[in-house]
């Protein structure tokens, strides 16, 4: 893993908590890398809170959790001005959204408007009040959390804000083995705040750095512009590709080649984090979802010729 032990560590000792889920584990610290976001949409209970938790417990980093729901409003997320008559100014009260890696559990049981309130922190890494613009602390990530769109009380993400989440990832039940040491354990959570801190967040940025200076080649780039470009041709999706999408496909190849101990991206990298990046912004024409989805796209991958 390029050397870095400390990395190497903190996935391994994840994954010993997230257990027979290594991909999982591996593509939510490729997001991070990539100071992208992640969305994962999956039934309660299935160990979102508990990776989010042990991912930061381990690289060191602030986490804040925030319980959507259909009364939370923007200010709940962002914080406010108030005027401190003491000083005869106004300060900023500072919400949970200023930490390193912010859990928005049950994303869309909130309405539009407060779902809305991520959308500038997730993409510029600040957050406007009152006129005036404040940096969010560095990393950030976002762990967002969505209930499938079948159950009582969900409000559907706009296509904008998904298309802010780097990637769409879902954990599933456990192998019976894993589930039956779970129930004997009453959950992971105590084991998971009482991991050890292996990093911070000044090495969570350097990180990052070196994960932007994987080499990736012309030849990959043009593969990347093929699968956009084929997605923007295929008549079974209501549209393609965008740009946006195509820079998180080579981001995330990148993280991905770091993580698996090169320094270059091949051609299998990109094949390894495209359903990740394209599930939540492909939309079959038809109505497919779950596994049949995740085998459409496998399929429409395979028609791409890959560089040799």
């Amino acid at each position: 893993m390029n050397g870095n032990k400390n990395l190497k560590k903190s996935v391994d000792l994840v994954g010993s908590i997230i257990k027979a889920r290594e991909k999982v584990v591996n593509l939510s610290f490729a997001a991070l890398l990539s100071g992208g976001h992640i969305l994962f949409e999956d039934l309660p209970g299935s160990g979102k809170t508990t990776l989010a938790i042990t991912m930061a417990r381990v690289m060191g980093c602030e986490f804040t959790r925030i319980q959507f729901t259909n009364d939370v409003m923007p200010s709940d997320i962002l914080g406010t001005e108030i005027y401190l008559s003491s000083k005869e100014r106004f300060e900023l009260r500072q919400g949970p959204i200023f930490t390193n890696i912010l859990l928005a559990d049950e994303i869309n049981r909130a309405t539009p408007r407060a779902q809305s309130a991520l959308l500038e922190a997730m993409g510029e890494g600040q957050v406007s009040l009152s006129g005036k613009t404040f940096e969010l602390p560095r990393p950030f990530f976002v762990i967002a959390t969505q209930n499938p769109m079948d159950l009582y009380g969900t409000y559907p993400l706009p296509e904008s804000q998904l298309d802010r989440f780097f990637m769409r990832l879902e954990i599933g039940y456990p192998e019976r083995r894993d589930e039956a040491q779970i129930i004997v354990n009453n959950g992971h959570y105590d084991r998971a705040r009482n991991l050890p801190r292996i990093m911070n967040p000044q090495e969570a940025i350097r990180l990052q750095e070196l994960v932007n200076n994987v080499k990736t080649s012309e030849k990959i780039i043009h593969y990347i512009l093929d699968i956009a470009e084929a997605s923007r041709r295929e008549k079974l999706f209501r549209y393609g590709l965008s740009t946006r999408a195509s820079i998180a496909l080579k981001e995330a190849s990148q993280a991905w080649a770091f993580i698996e101990g090169r320094s270059y991206v091949i051609p299998d990298d990109v094949k390894d984090v495209f359903t990740p990046v394209a599930f939540h912004r492909l939309y079959p024409a038809g109505d497919l979802k779950g596994k049949e989805r995740k085998e459409y796209l496998t399929n429409f991958l395979d028609k791409v010729t890959a560089p040799l």
